[in-house]
Parts: structure tokens; sequence; C-alpha cells
């Protein structure tokens, strides 16, 4: 590890590092393997530190699949924690942007993620939320937050639902037209009636006195 000048924009901390286990697993037959073919340096983007940008150099092997019947021959090792397939960012640079975008969704989240010194943008906070795995939802939420954004230079639009009291983000609809919120209300009980779908009293009825 160790810290240097960057572009007149002070100290940035580099940190090199490399596994050492001896051994990975083929991440499509589950085999163990020693057999290494190659080594090269992995630099995924990282979060910063005490406010100084970081720089990881990770030195990575590429393993030889021993099963015969596997259709992968080689792979890359990963490093718990830190790198996945085809990352450029680790595991906790792409952590923080997730939760800012499920507490703020687009463009509050990139603001406050800026301020972190999270490089990020509106959009690919919103990608990353269409990205999650779905929440299992058998209700609506008792206060619902929904609003819209574009996807595309303000020519197509979506909208954001929001769980106000979760403080969380629940769903993406891929446009903003009243008929599909309100089919996806419908199909989610227990939540706010659609405008205009309020139950209406029985005129027949009085209230007591």
């Amino acid at each position: 590890m160790g810290a240097r000048r960057s572009n007149g924009c002070g100290y940035e901390v580099h940190v090199r590092a490399a596994s050492s286990v001896e051994d990975a697993v083929c991440p499509d037959c589950g085999a163990s393997s020693t057999r290494v073919q190659d080594r090269y340096v992995r630099r995924p983007a990282h979060s910063t530190v005490v406010g100084r940008a970081v720089a990881v150099h990770l030195a990575v092997r590429r393993f030889v699949c021993d099963d015969r019947g596997c259709p992968r021959r080689t792979f890359v090792e990963q490093v718990d924690g830190l790198t996945w397939r085809y990352g450029r960012r680790s595991r906790a640079l792409r952590t923080a942007p997730e939760r800012i975008a499920l507490a703020l969704a687009g463009r509050a989240g990139a603001r406050l993620a800026a301020g972190l010194g999270v490089s990020t943008s509106a959009a690919t906070l919103l990608r990353l939320i269409r990205a999650l795995p779905e929440p299992e939802l058998d209700h609506a939420p008792r206060v619902l937050g929904v609003d819209d954004f574009a996807l595309r230079r303000s020519h197509v639009h979506a909208t954001v639902l929001v769980d106000i009291e979760g403080h969380r983000v629940i769903d993406v609809l891929l446009d903003r037209t009243s008929e599909t919120l309100v089919a996806w209300i419908d199909a989610h009980p227990g939540g706010p009636a659609p405008p205009g779908h309020e139950p209406q009293a029985d005129p027949g009825t009085r209230s007591a006195r």
C-alpha cells in the first residue's frame, strides 16, 4: 500500500494485493483447480478512503478447469468481498450506489453520491435499481410515493414507486400513464386508492350521532 500525488488533486491511495489461496472453483461445474494458465492485474474502481481516491491493483490468476466434461476450459479467480465476474467496480463501490439508489432514486441520489466521493449518475442509479431482484411485495405500502423521470433525453419516461414510510424504492414502471399506475395498484391491494377510484359512501347510510 502507498500514497501517490495525482494530477493536482491531492493524494490517492494505491493498494497492491493478491489472493493467497492455492486453488479456485470453476463457476460452471464447481470443480476445484490448482492449475494456473496465466496471471494479470485487475484494477477495479473502489470507494474513497478518508476523502482520498483509491486505486486497487489486484493480481489474479486464470485457472484451467480439470473437468473434461465442463464447457469452460479456463476461468479467473474471484476475491470474496471485492470482485465478481466482469465487474469493473469493487463490491463495496457497487453496494454503496445501490443503497443510495434505493433510498433516494435518481437525481437526489446522484447528488448525495457526489458528496460522498462516489462517481455515478442519476441514470446509472436507476439502472442499478432495475437490475436488482424484485422484492416480494404482496400488498402496496400504506403511503405510496409516485414520481416520473426521463429515460432518454426527455423523450421516454418511466415512473418510480417509493414506499414513503419504509424509505425504499419498490418498483419502476416503464411508462408514466395513469392506466399503468392503476393496474399496478389493483395488482397490489392494501395500498391507497387510485385517483378517481376512492370508495363512495352509500347515500342511504347516515353517520350515528
